[in-house]
Parts: structure tokens; sequence; C-alpha cells
């Protein structure tokens, strides 16, 4: 998702038409045109000794920050429209490239053209750009409010390093998780934290164990990190960066566990099946990042001894804002229209998804008139959070009436835990390719119970 940020010079256009406005200092705009393009290595110079790690960034997302089909789509189609109506938006909108095409950024190409233009844009966020990145200012990391330092000198996290091209540096900041909150914490022009990934990690139990993003986004191995090392390490930082994206990293991310409160019943009898579900592998809630338009949503089902399958909606635990976690296709993200400049838009289907009346687990954006959207350089409010947080359990509970006509026999109750990057409904209407609402089967569980006639 772009990373449309507030900038310091954002402050004298919008703060009167936005008066919680957020900002403290420059938080990233400070980098733009401070360099120039040929400052930066680009990766395939990289790629000559650091071969297994080129490839590793090559198909990880950072690779395709800038030309990624959705984020195109979504930053053409929609923020730029958007800031074209709106003048005040223009920098927040040019502001995603401070994380998504950062060396066109620094070069001072705030608004850099489509990717079939082949600009530099397009190498995303590429290796000497991370490891020209010396720190921060201020705390927290938020809005790309990275300093750099390119040249010669490439910062990591290994001490005494040597290289025939370039001379290397230790900076304990590249090890640590605020090094990733740089662009992975992002607060809108309403003040909204918008994303928040590393704050969610420094919230939970990771943080205080001292385990950063990397030791899952990056895994260590044995091996050599370029063709020139004359050894071998026991732990060389795999460049994988897999995420949302990753359906092996998505899939077992929570654990799914069930069971009835009777395990024998009759025709018309009442069971509850509660259903447990535990966030055990990430640091950060689930769904994280982009919550605006991850879906992450559970549906339970019973299979009868006659052959009918019955879908079995949550029961409703009475909190606020609650209707926004129960999966529905009321219309939803009419803000779309003003972007397009269609003002007969009505909406689109909330969540597209195939039954109403599942558990969604989300963290709803709302624009300035109060309607659910997946823009979020336009989200003046957040719903109740309710998604699962790191090591946390949620458990949902789904009560349902025996039918008087069962016939005796075992009913098997499955539940089915599925995770969508997009929603369907906004990537058919923007013609967004079909991988990006690929149903990634995230866990499964079921459990079963006798009906007798006595």
């Amino acid at each position: 998702m772009r990373k449309v940020l507030i900038l310091s010079l954002l402050a004298a256009g919008i703060a009167a038409a936005v008066p919680s406005a957020a900002g403290s200092g420059e938080e990233g705009s400070g980098a733009f045109g401070t360099h120039r393009f040929d400052d930066y290595e680009r990766p395939q110079t990289c790629r000559q000794c650091h071969v297994d790690i080129y490839h590793q960034w090559e198909q990880a997302m950072m690779s395709q920050s800038f030309v990624h089909h959705w984020d195109e789509i979504e930053y053409f189609d929609l923020a730029k429209p958007h800031a074209a109506q709106d003048p005040a938006l223009e920098p927040v909108v040019s502001g995603c490239n401070g994380c998504h095409a950062p060396v066109a950024w620094v070069a001072g190409e705030g608004d850099p053209p489509p990717p079939e233009a082949g600009s530099r844009a397009n190498e995303g966020v590429s290796c000497d750009f991370c490891h020209t990145i010396t720190g921060r200012t201020g705390d927290p990391s938020v809005n790309f409010n990275y300093t750099v330092e390119p040249g010669r000198t490439k910062n990591g996290n290994r001490e005494g390093g040597a290289s025939p091209h370039h001379e290397t540096r230790y900076v304990d900041f590249v090890r640590t998780a605020e090094y990733c909150g740089i662009c992975h914490n992002e607060k809108d022009p309403y003040g909204v934290w918008v994303k928040s990934t590393q704050l969610e990690w420094k919230e939970g139990p990771y943080a205080e164990q001292g385990v950063p993003c990397h030791v899952c986004h990056m895994p260590r191995a044995p091996g050599r990190s370029a063709n020139t090392t004359p050894r071998e390490f026991p732990d060389i930082a795999q460049h994988l960066f897999h995420g949302a994206h990753d359906p092996g990293k998505v899939k077992g991310a929570i654990e799914v566990r069930m069971n009835p409160d009777n395990r024998e019943v009759e025709p018309g009898d009442i069971v509850v099946i509660s259903v447990q579900l535990f966030n055990g592998k990430c640091g950060h809630k689930v769904p994280s990042g982009s919550a605006e338009e991850r879906q992450l949503w559970l549906h339970v089902e019973a299979h009868c001894p006659d052959g009918r399958i019955i879908h079995l909606p949550v029961d409703r635990k009475g909190f606020e804002g609650e209707e926004q976690t129960i999966t529905s296709n009321e219309l939803a993200y009419q803000d779309m229209g003003m972007m397009l400049g269609d003002p007969s838009f009505a909406g689109l289907p909330r969540d597209a998804v195939e039954y109403e009346g599942d558990r969604i687990f989300c963290l709803p954006y709302f624009d300035p008139q109060g309607r659910r959207t997946i823009a979020q350089w336009n989200t003046a409010s957040l719903g109740t959070d309710y998604r699962i947080g790191p090591r946390e359990t949620k458990i949902e509970t789904y009560t349902w009436t025996v039918p008087d006509d069962l016939p005796e026999g075992t009913v098997v109750v499955r539940a089915r835990l599925s995770y969508r990057r997009l929603v369907k409904s906004v990537a058919e209407f923007l013609k967004v390719p079909e991988d990006e609402t690929e149903i990634i089967p995230v866990n499964e569980a079921e459990t079963r119970f006798e009906v007798y006639e006595y």
C-alpha cells in the first residue's frame, strides 16, 4: 500500500482544513531533494558480489514497492486524482514515494512517472538505499523520518566487514525494529495512525524479549553475504522480507482449535461451539500494515448426517462497533466516487465474502463522512480494533439450535480461517489482477458431536 504521509511542508496548506493534522518537524520530508540519483548504486551493481541476496530481494516486495500492480493502481488511479482535486493533498500523495521509491524521493523526484516509463523509481526499496540509512529524526519512527548518507560507505549489522568495491561500517540502528518502523509506521493528515506495525510490536511481548522484526522477516542461516567473503558465517541475514504477500508466511500464522459444549444432543437442543484462535507466531497484530484492505475472517459450518451443510453465524459480543467485525455486503467505499469524479458512485460491497455473518478480524478505517474507506490518506478516524495481537487468543462462539428433523448420527463442525490481501469488490472494480484477491487458507479445525433420539 502506498505510504501516503504527512510532510512538514504540508502544514501551511492543510492545517486549516484538518485541525488535527499531525506532524512533528520534518518527519522525513527533510531528506527530499538532498541527493542525486548518481549518489546511489543500482541494485544490479550489488548483484555482482551479493548474488543470493540480490535474487532474494528481487522476488520480495521490497523490489516491487513502486511497480506492484495494486500499489500502482491505488496511487495513479485514486490518490493522484484525489490530490488533483484538492491541491493540499499533493505533498501528502507525493510523500508515498518517501517509502515506495525512496531513491527518487531523496533525488527530488516526488512525482515519478508510471512504471512503464522505466525510471529509477522502479528500483523500489533498493539495496543501496537501505544500506546508507544512518538513523532517524525524532522518536518514534514514522513517515520515512530516515537520515541517509549515500556514498562508498555501506552500513550493516556486522563489525569488521570488508569489500573490494566499497567501505563497510557497523551501524547499530540497522539491527533495530525502529529501523523498520521508519516506513512501517504511518500517521496520516488527520493524525490517525494508519500503519503501526512496529508500534504494535513495541507494545507486545517480543519487544520485551528483544526479538526485533528481522528475526522473522530476515531469518539467519549459515553462508556468505558476498562471493568475495573469505569465510562462511553462521548467521547471514536472508533478505526475504516475506510477510503479508507470501502465502507461506500467512498459512499457519494463527492457530485454530474448537470444541462443543456437549458431545451428545437431541434434535431441538442448543449446542454452543467455541473456536479458539491463537496468534503464536506474529510479533504484531494480524492483519497488520495495510489493515484497511486486508481481510481475515472465520467461517464455521455444520456438516449434518443427512448431508446438509449449515452455515453458523458468529455470536455477537455486544462491543461498540461490532457490526464492522461481522461480514457484510452493505455498500462501502463511497469516497472512491469522489476520487474518480463520479458523484453517482453508490459504493461497493464492504467485505465481498461468500457468507454474511462470519467474524472478520479487522481495524475499520472511516473517511471524514464516517464511511468505510480503503484510502489511508482520507482516513479521519478508526473503528474498534478487533485484530489478533501477538500471543493473544480470541474465542468466538456459535450458538446453534439443532434442527428438529435432524436424523441420528455425527455432526461435524468445521472452522476455516481465510485471508485475502485486498477486498474483492474493490479489486474487481479497479481491475486489479486476480492474484491480489486470492483466498489464502490460514488454518482450519473441526470438532464433532452425536445426535441421538432418546
